[in-house]
């Protein structure tokens, strides 16, 4: 793989991410589609002059895409990653879970997680301040991730989301991840690493992971009722994960 130095070459990246999902029919092809969605829009607005500082957002882009595109060949060459990551990783192979349990597992892992290590990553504990505004903005657009998963479900199991809303179950599930709080909980570590010394780094790191990987049991195991019901929705779940894919693609 080439280096990653610009936003096309994410883009690219996670392209070859997705259509070795689609050969393999690996479930981890459908947060790269989603993902991908979302880093077209970034480089959108970025030419639209939407952020106050284009090049600087660019360079937060290539930095936090880079913690998913490193985890991703590393976790397939048996290499280590993060815990948060290597749950997502290791849980794609589980196919009892419903798509948005895949997608969930990994935006838990690159929100609640890398975000924070990428805004520090380009900043110091004097000018990140300068960066909040676009922060900001930049996760606006991470939140139509939601709104993407919402759609995209809808064409494999079109009831999902009515039927959690009708069993009150939808806010309890998903409300860890809702991304006021992804957002917030992102910018506080992004405050918090940029703080400490640079040596402190993996320490401050694998605090947080510790408990950003234990909020993966809300997504793999939600409780008795939901588990159940998610089972009977698994079933009739359509389409192969290449056909899923390809839905959530378009």
């Amino acid at each position: 793989m080439k280096p990653i130095e610009n936003i096309d070459d994410v883009i690219l990246v996670l392209n070859s991410i997705i259509e070795e999902s689609l050969r393999t029919g690996s479930t981890l092809g459908y947060f790269a589609v989603l993902y991908q969605k979302v880093t077209i829009k970034v480089k959108q607005e970025i030419q639209n002059n939407y952020f106050d500082d284009g090049p600087r957002m660019e360079k937060l882009d290539v930095v936090f895409a880079k913690r998913y595109i490193d985890a991703y060949f590393a976790w397939k060459n048996n290499e280590p990653v993060t815990q948060s990551w290597d749950i997502a990783f290791t849980e794609a192979k589980n196919n009892n879970h419903l798509v948005v349990q895949h997608l969930l597992l990994g935006m838990n892992a690159h929100i609640n997680l890398d975000l924070g290590i990428a805004a520090a990553g380009i900043s110091n504990n004097t000018n990140i301040v300068e960066l909040e505004d676009d922060f900001k903005r930049i996760n606006e657009i991470l939140a139509s991730m939601v709104d993407e998963v919402q759609n995209g479900l809808s064409s494999i199991w079109p009831f999902l989301r009515k039927l959690l809303s009708w069993l009150g179950q939808a806010d309890n599930f998903l409300v860890d991840f809702s991304m006021k709080i992804a957002r917030n909980g992102a910018w506080n570590f992004a405050k918090e690493i940029v703080a400490v010394n640079k040596n402190d780094w993996p320490e401050t790191i694998k605090v947080r992971d510790k408990k950003v990987a234990d909020k993966t049991r809300l997504i793999t195991d939600p409780g008795k009722v939901l588990s159940f019901l998610f089972q009977i929705i698994r079933w009739t779940e359509r389409g192969t994960v290449a056909d899923k894919i390809q839905k959530l693609r378009r």
